[in-house]
């Protein structure tokens, strides 16, 4: 049995999920189809978090709201920051940033990806998208002018466009043979939720350390702010060490590396340790193939901006695409699709270079370089208008926005 139409999104996770609302209502027929089975679980605000948890931007936030989606999440669980505060473990150097410094209600909003996905496959169950849930791809290769999607099942899926929104190891990707840059951190993160003996103040807090960044991430719990999500970065070695231990020696291990900060950590949820790897597709676009999110790009999540990054992609992807369409071009034709690729490279390749640098300057241990980065620490801390620049590149008010992210 085989599926035909005009463009076929592969990967329902929150960036796929998000393209697929902003294509609808197109007069295009589009088709989002995952491996899973696309559901909505039953939310309870009681129930402990998710240990994978997203910081959205304002702009992401604006996306969201725009495609529908951001009631849902602010009727389950969210968790807004207003001031994040970063300092260097290895010496005196921190920097304070604040939302009010913008004149902006919130920094970004901490919110478990389950409850964004949730949202997101709630607007799309009452939408005019195609869902094909349980649809593991086998082969994928063009027919034609077409490309051809073969399902385990004996099911075919025939399109013009396809979208890679498969994640970090996009199949999409590696059945069209598209080449990526990529090496290893040679460090792991270890993600969990915990509760603290002072509540966090709606900030987010982030140390580095001579391992890597340790970060708190504020949560909120049915109005108790006693709760962060933390990801702390450490070397293989020593996350199987972290791993091992029983909770209360990771809380004690834990509070010592955080210096306390928000006294001791008295609970911890079950912990998940995931390698870091960067990873960059050399072309986002080849005729009639689309890369977005993950599937296109992978960072360090020092600053929590790969999610930020990927509904960018969608929203810009859409914009380019749905212009396409009223002008009557031919969707699949890397002329269109590159336009897409222009926006977004340059935008994400910066903001992964950005990351190395921070991932590089507090790893090296140099006593020039520990004194040039607490030195710099300090003046950007004193110098208002600097870091309003940072608070605004946070907040997603500046570079080439979509439409989604700006109304």
């Amino acid at each position: 049995m085989e599926t035909q139409v005009d463009i076929a999104i592969v990967g329902a996770g929150m960036v796929g999920s998000a393209l697929a609302l902003a294509l609808e209502g197109s007069g295009l027929k589009v088709l989002l189809l995952d491996r899973g089975p696309m559901t909505v679980k039953p939310f309870d605000s009681a129930q402990p978090f998710e240990a994978r948890v997203s910081a959205l931007s304002e702009a992401s936030r604006r996306i969201l709201q725009n495609l529908g989606a951001w009631e849902g999440i602010a009727s389950r669980r969210t968790s807004p920051y207003r001031r994040m505060h970063v300092w260097d473990g290895s010496g005196t150097g921190a920097i304070d940033f604040t939302a009010s410094s913008v004149h902006a209600d919130v920094l970004g909003h901490i919110i478990e990806n389950r409850v964004i996905q949730d949202a997101l496959m709630e607007r799309l169950q009452a939408s005019s998208v195609q869902l094909m849930p349980d649809a593991r791809m086998e082969l994928l290769r063009h027919s034609g002018d077409d490309w051809l999607i073969q399902l385990a099942g004996g099911q075919a899926v025939r399109t013009s466009l396809v979208i890679a929104a498969d994640g970090a190891h996009s199949a999409v990707r590696r059945l069209a043979d598209v080449e990526t840059r990529e090496w290893d951190y040679l460090h792991n993160a270890i993600v969990t939720s915990v509760r603290c003996a002072h509540p966090h103040q709606k900030t987010a807090w982030q140390r580095f350390t001579d391992d890597g960044p340790l970060a708190f991430l504020p949560l909120d719990r049915e109005g108790d702010l006693h709760w962060c999500s933390i990801v702390w970065s450490c070397t293989p070695k020593e996350s199987e060490r972290l791993m091992a231990m029983d909770d209360n020696a990771f809380c004690a291990a834990l509070g010592r590396v955080f210096e306390n900060r928000l006294g001791a950590i008295e609970q911890s949820d079950p912990r998940v340790c995931i390698p870091l790897r960067q990873r960059h597709a050399k072309r986002y676009v080849e005729p009639g193939l689309a890369l977005i999110g993950d599937a296109a790009h992978v960072i360090h999540p020092l600053a929590g901006q790969g999610v930020n990054l990927g509904f960018l992609d969608a929203a810009v992807l859409a914009e380019v695409l749905l212009h396409a369409h009223k002008r009557g071009e031919h969707l699949a034709d890397v002329r269109v699709l590159s336009r897409y690729e222009r926006r977004r490279m340059p935008h994400n390749l910066a903001m992964m270079g950005a990351m190395e640098g921070f991932q590089r300057l507090f790893q090296n241990d140099s006593l020039a370089v520990r004194w040039l980065r607490n030195t710099g620490l300090k003046l950007v801390n004193d110098h208002f208008e600097a870091k309003a620049v940072f608070v605004r590149q946070a907040l997603g008010q500046t570079g080439d926005l979509p439409t989604l992210a700006r109304v």
